[in-house]
């Protein structure tokens, strides 16, 4: 990951708030809930879920995690997120992802273009933008342009919340229940793939 900014990581001690931005078969809703079953294996409280609204494939969704090492008492949605990941660089046009995020937030997208071309592209304003090619490195380790394990990867190296090698244990495990290791491997590919390039500004 190359950067020429310092990457200040989110709180392990307080609470860490996430929100997820993306579309319906993106699988966001995967990728919140698997950071929290990681979290929980590493002794943390957690939350993950929906915004629920339309669940047709394309629409827009939303989905949040919290993570925190002391019982979580908040039960609302994520209003004003340590991290926003953005799993659909088409909604940067039509959804304010960064409402209520404070100033030193990091935002992930899953996006080709290095974070400085993003930023004036789409006008994103503060914040500390991060991109990674998710559903390039998707289409080729899993053979599918399903971002969510990608952007679980590069959110792990971004924040230092998780070993990445935690993860990967959590993904030979619980996705070995339901797929073929093949799509297993794969997975694990796309993790590492984007670990290692996930971009900042």
């Amino acid at each position: 990951m190359t950067s020429t900014t310092s990457t200040k990581k989110p709180s392990l001690h307080g609470l860490t708030e996430i929100r997820w931005h993306g579309r319906g078969g993106q699988g966001a809703v995967t990728a919140a809930k698997m950071v929290a079953e990681v979290a929980l294996g590493q002794n943390r409280y957690f939350q993950a879920f929906p915004e629920y609204g339309p669940e047709r494939s394309g629409a827009p969704i939303v989905a949040f995690t919290r993570i925190s090492d002391e019982p979580i008492q908040v039960y609302s949605g994520v209003e004003h997120p340590d991290i926003v990941v953005v799993l659909d660089p088409s909604l940067l046009s039509i959804v304010d992802v960064t409402s209520g995020a404070p100033d030193d937030a990091i935002v992930l997208v899953n996006s080709d273009l290095p974070p400085a071309q993003l930023r004036a592209r789409s006008n994103l304003q503060g914040r500390r933008l991060y991109t990674v090619a998710a559903t390039k490195i998707a289409t080729e380790t899993i053979g599918r342009p399903i971002p969510n394990t990608p952007m679980v990867g590069a959110l792990v190296r971004i924040t230092g919340m998780f070993p990445i090698e935690d993860v990967v244990e959590f993904l030979r495990a619980d996705f070995s229940k339901k797929f073929s290791p093949k799509v297993v491997e794969g997975n694990i590919k796309a993790l590492m793939r984007s670990y290692e390039e996930v971009q900042a500004e």
